[in-house]
Order: C-alpha cells, then structure tokens, then sequence
C-alpha cells in the first residue's frame, strides 16, 4: 500500500497591503495622523492630560504591537487604530471612553497574609 501525502500550501488574500513595506507605510501614515489630531482632540474633550501624556501614550500603544510581522494582522490592526480616530475625532465617544487608553494595569492580587486582610480578599 503505498500513500502518497502531498504538501499543500494555501495562499492567503491580503486585506490591505501587499507586502510589508505597504503596511509599514500605512502604520507610519496612521501614527502621523493620530499625532497630529492629539491638540485637537484635546480642545474637544476635557481629561486631565496633556499633550505631552497624549503623544507618550500613542507612542506606548503603537510600540505595543512593535513584535507583529504577519501582514494581515498589521492591516486589521491599522482598521482598527483608524476606526478609533474616526469615532475620537468625529465625538462618538465621551471623555471616558477616551480615558480608557490612559488606565493602569490590573493590580495584582496580595499574596501574602497582611496584604489580603488589608485589602478584604481571603
């Protein structure tokens, strides 16, 4: 009996760009634009920031996702990160939806016995 196994290779559509120089070029042009609405989006909404938290933070949020190399993945989050500006600079969001971006991290949980009573976990 003998079997033969063929390799199949799928080629997958790309949603925007088609290489990764076009969707550098795209994350570039999205980081421009973003930084250029922050003085204007801090005229429309009233947070306690300024710009220099703003840019700091888009800076944090883009270098987030600094490690991703598939393609379709930077397209769909550069469609996202302009559907962002899109509802930001157009007022569909309040100042705390937009506050959102500036939350802390998650505390972690006491670990140890006077930690948890002080903060009333088990």
């Amino acid at each position: 009996m003998a079997s033969s196994v063929q390799s199949v290779t799928r080629q997958v559509k790309p949603i925007l760009s088609i290489n990764n120089e076009q969707a550098r070029r795209r994350v570039i042009q999205l980081y421009k634009t973003w930084y250029r609405q922050i003085p204007h989006i801090l005229m429309d909404y009233d947070i306690p920031k300024n710009q220099k938290e703003c840019r700091q933070k888009l800076r944090e949020e883009f270098m987030k996702h600094a490690n991703v190399k598939d393609i379709r993945i930077i397209d769909m989050l550069v469609i996202k990160g302009q559907m962002e500006l899109k509802e930001t600079v157009g007022k569909f969001k309040n100042a705390g939806g937009l506050m959102f971006f500036f939350k802390d991290t998650v505390e972690p949980k006491p670990t140890d016995f006077l930690s948890k009573f002080l903060s009333g976990h088990d």
